[in-house]
């Protein structure tokens, strides 16, 4: 069960450690301490608070104090000692209640400067902390981005790997076709294999045929040469027999009878 306990934890960790980003748990962290700044400022408010409510009191206090001796001033003029004794025995117990408040006074005043002093304290640390996070991020950003660019440079992200995987298999593929087809191009033309279609022809047929050819051309032109050779031949042969038939015309008798 510890073996378990531990390897879950293990599994755990190493899954929250892919899905955390730093970022954001800067942010977060950054958020809390703004949340109690807000606090602390709520307690420096709220003691002020209590501070000026004390003062108000005490200023009542010290009004009742004042106008108790002015009667017992006035009865005590006026001949009323008991009036007299009654005004300062009731401005003692006034007097009283004012040292009381002003002990509080005094006591929510320092918690008030602490209180002031902790949140100044403490805004430098969160304006700082602010200041520390967007370098931060920053970094971790042009960092994530670099890498990225080297993953892509280099071919190793999954991304790039794919593109990679793809190109390789086509190359592949586009070297087996042509060397198909250079095969089949050498099997039909060595014989081996039949052209069904009877458009390809062997080296041999293909030789005999533009021998043939050429034989056929060579005899086309003794036959040209032959006709023009026979025709001239024909002409010298009727322009002769024309002049030997003139000629024995005229050493025939009876042509010399008929002149």
């Amino acid at each position: 069960m510890k073996r378990m306990g531990m390897i879950f934890r293990a599994k755990a960790n190493k899954a929250l450690d892919r899905a955390e980003d730093p970022r954001e748990t800067l942010d977060y962290s950054y958020q809390k301490q703004l949340e109690l700044l807000q606090k602390v400022r709520r307690g420096v408010a709220d003691v002020a608070t209590s501070r000026k409510r004390l003062e108000l009191q005490l200023n009542q206090l010290r009004g009742q104090s004042d106008k108790l001796e002015d009667q017992g001033k006035k009865a005590l003029a006026l001949g009323r000692e008991d009036l007299a004794r009654e005004a300062l025995t009731r401005r003692a117990g006034l007097q009283q209640q004012v040292t009381d408040l002003e002990t509080q006074h005094q006591t929510l005043q320092g918690e008030e400067e602490k209180l002031t002093l902790a949140a100044q304290r403490l805004q430098a640390k969160v304006d700082a902390f602010r200041t520390r996070k967007e370098t931060i991020k920053a970094t971790y950003s042009a960092a994530q981005a670099q890498t990225r660019i080297g993953e892509a440079f280099s071919g190793i992200s999954e991304e790039m790997g794919d593109v990679g995987m793809a190109i390789q298999r086509a190359e592949d593929r586009t070297q087996e076709l042509q060397a198909r087809s250079g095969a089949i191009d050498e099997l039909l033309a060595s014989g081996a294999l039949d052209d069904v279609t009877g458009t390809s022809k062997d080296s041999l047929t293909a030789e005999l045929d533009r021998v043939s050819g050429d034989a056929g051309v060579e005899l086309e032109l003794e036959r040209m040469k032959a006709e023009l050779s026979g025709g001239s031949t024909e002409r010298q042969a009727l322009e002769g027999g024309a002049g030997g038939a003139g000629q024995a015309a005229q050493q025939d008798p009876r042509f010399d009878k008929q002149q």
